[in-house]
């Protein structure tokens, strides 16, 4: 299991590359801690995304327990990326994962 710091590291790392592989969207799957109600890890990464959405180095993400067809921006985002429909995790409410628009 990663530390805070290597988690937050690979996360820019795959960032960078999505976007150099010019991929629309990336699932970052970050656990939900051993208590159930988030980790050490989602919520730093939560913390990390948000500053990467104000610097502009993402559009924005999507928490799993939101990746729904109910949510506006979830719908959106399968609108412009039909493939995502096919992703098992969508409508489950899976707090373990993200949905990283790039």
């Amino acid at each position: 299991m990663p530390t805070v710091e290597e988690a937050r590291k690979t996360l820019l790392l795959e960032i960078e590359r999505a976007k150099r592989d010019r991929l629309r969207a990336l699932i970052l799957i970050h656990g939900y801690g051993s208590s159930g109600v988030g980790g050490k890890l989602k919520v730093a990464l939560t913390r990390s995304l948000n500053l990467r959405k104000k610097e502009g180095k993402i559009k924005g993400f999507i928490k799993g327990e939101d990746w729904s067809i109910f949510n506006d921006e979830a719908r959106n985002l399968l609108e412009e990326i039909p493939c995502l429909q096919n992703d098992p995790d969508l409508n489950q409410g899976n707090e373990g994962i993200t949905v990283v628009l790039l």
